[in-house]
């Protein structure tokens, strides 16, 4: 009897995922819990582990395919019943590649040997191939680098498990790798015997070099030697010859580090002449194109970027202005902010203040705590905070939940913590969801005023900005004041705009007399 392999829950308001990648073929045998496959949605990557013990009868959902929540993905028979073939009749690896070429060299006792992607680090999952420094033929020793991946943090080197031939490239150049998948496969140990035998028996042979190919200048000045792609990437942004840079890496390859230091030091070295240079005529759009780089988009970069626009696509959004005099906020928060830090262990900053204020507000006008829901309204007697925090990758929201019951101290603590995770890539999918309200800081990076866009299924977001110093009429008087813009975009279908314009107006309010808070005014 057959188990069904379904779709898992994808996580909320997610119902449909594409399948990435098939870890298992039919007729493998799968032990409980082993990984079956990968599905994708625009938010995060699922692994689907095997229910049962037995063998993948087959497979229903292809890779490339999207799927549903509880779609059948395949199928488990109990060991023995499954597929036609059996390990032994199946070929392996290698033979897929030139079944005329399989078969190992009997003196390298005939195991393939598959090269395998690497651990890429805490909160990595996925890499590009970025460079392979062996073709299928090439003989390779153990520990001899093949190929370069790239991840989003960092380059990582994939060395030869062993000695042996490359007889397989399974993960060309450019493509998408997870942490444990299959790179590539090694034929047995190498050596002159083994290349000789693999020749006669018709392998796939590497070319022999040409006399032009021996001619050729060496690139860096060491021949077949591949620099870093993100040294590259650095060199040609900087106009550096390849041959000017000293490399540290394997081998003497150039690394990132080796540009900056190249440049580094062509910065403090005096001017080579003094004489004027010739004027540069205008390059052709065939040579700006030359000078181009196109670099595919992060996976978080494209779910940004779709579920920003989708944002505009369905919500009726609409944003209001006000400002706020910061003056007694920031005199409160000079006064106890040392004794603040001393007691709780946490610097005193302005988020919890706007929180605070938020909360105040989000009581008086719940719809903008509301979301949408088919033809219903959704009322949340809660506030789950979302706190948009930049990072290396993108934008992230990690949310705080339950705020309307926690303290100055327990919201400080909370976002300093989930920014720093943030910043090193370690949130998880459950702590960026569920918010209900978000507060988005654009003036930590100078911004005096701009349009923030609705986080779905969220009616309301705050967009807070650059505090500076402007006059303004202060009881018939001009007087200097901290002064910020505030922004409230929202969705109009459920949000009218005296809601919206009475939200800025209590936070306004909170914020130029922090009193109110305590008071509940």
């Amino acid at each position: 009897m057959t188990t069904e392999v379904r779709v898992p829950t994808l996580g909320e308001s997610v119902t449909e995922a594409t399948v990435a990648t098939w870890f298992k073929k039919p007729g493998d045998a799968v032990a409980v819990d082993e990984m079956l496959c990968e599905l994708e949605t625009d938010k995060v990557t699922v692994e689907v582990p095997s229910p049962v013990e037995g063998k993948l009868a087959d497979i229903v959902a292809n890779e490339g395919d999207t799927v549903g929540v509880d779609a059948l993905l395949a199928n488990i028979a109990p060991a023995g019943e499954a597929g036609s073939e059996t390990p032994e009749e199946r070929p392996s690896a290698s033979k897929s590649a030139d079944k005329g070429a399989s078969e190992a060299p009997a003196s390298g006792g005939g195991e393939a040997v598959d090269v395998m992607v690497p651990t890429l680090g805490e909160s990595v999952s996925e890499a590009t191939v970025a460079t392979w420094f062996k073709k299928v033929g090439d003989t390779v020793e153990q520990d001899e680098m093949l190929c370069e991946l790239e991840t989003d943090k960092v380059s990582v080197e994939v060395p030869a498990p062993s000695a042996g031939t490359l007889t397989e490239i399974l993960a060309e150049e450019g493509s998408t790798v997870e942490a444990g998948g299959k790179l590539a496969v090694l034929g047995g140990a190498g050596g002159s015997a083994a290349s000789g035998d693999a020749a006669s028996k018709g392998a796939v042979e590497a070319p022999a070099p040409s006399s032009a190919s021996d001619q050729e200048p060496p690139k860096n000045g060491r021949k077949d030697i591949e620099d870093a792609p993100s040294a590259k990437k650095a060199m040609s942004e900087a106009g550096l010859d390849a041959g000017s840079v000293k490399g540290s890496g394997k081998d003497g390859r150039v690394m990132k580090e080796d540009v900056s230091a190249a440049i580094a030091a062509a910065k403090s070295a005096p001017a080579a002449s003094s004489a004027p240079a010739a004027p540069k005529r205008a390059p052709s759009p065939a040579e700006d194109a030359a000078r181009e780089e196109r670099v595919k988009m992060t996976r978080l970069r494209q779910t940004i970027a779709r579920r920003l626009k989708d944002a505009q696509n369905t919500a009726a959004m609409l944003t209001t202005y006000n400002e706020v005099d910061m003056t007694e906020t920031m005199a409160l928060r000079k006064q106890y902010k040392d004794l603040f830090e001393k007691k709780h262990g946490v610097r005193l900053g302005f988020m919890s203040f706007f929180t605070k204020a938020c909360v105040h507000a989000l009581k008086e006008v719940p719809e903008v705590n509301a979301e949408i829901d088919g033809n219903e309204v959704v009322y949340k007697n809660f506030v789950h905070m979302g706190i948009a925090a930049g990072t290396p990758q993108g934008l992230v929201v990690p949310v705080l939940r339950d705020v309307h019951e926690k303290s100055f101290a327990e919201i400080e603590g909370e976002i300093a913590e989930k920014g720093k995770r943030a910043r090193d890539g370690k949130l998880s999918m459950a702590e960026m969801q569920g918010g209900t309200f978000t507060i988005s800081n654009g003036g930590v990076y100078g911004s005096l005023m701009s349009s923030p866009i609705l986080n779905p299924p969220q009616s309301g977001i705050l967009g807070m900005h650059k505090i500076q110093d402007r006059p303004m009429v202060v009881n018939g008087e001009i007087k200097i004041r901290p002064m910020m813009y505030l922004a409230l975009s929202y969705d109009h279908r459920i949000v009218d705009g005296k809601g919206a314009v009475t939200f800025l107006v209590r936070v306004k309010e909170a914020l130029e007399d922090p009193r109110r808070l305590l008071m509940d005014l």
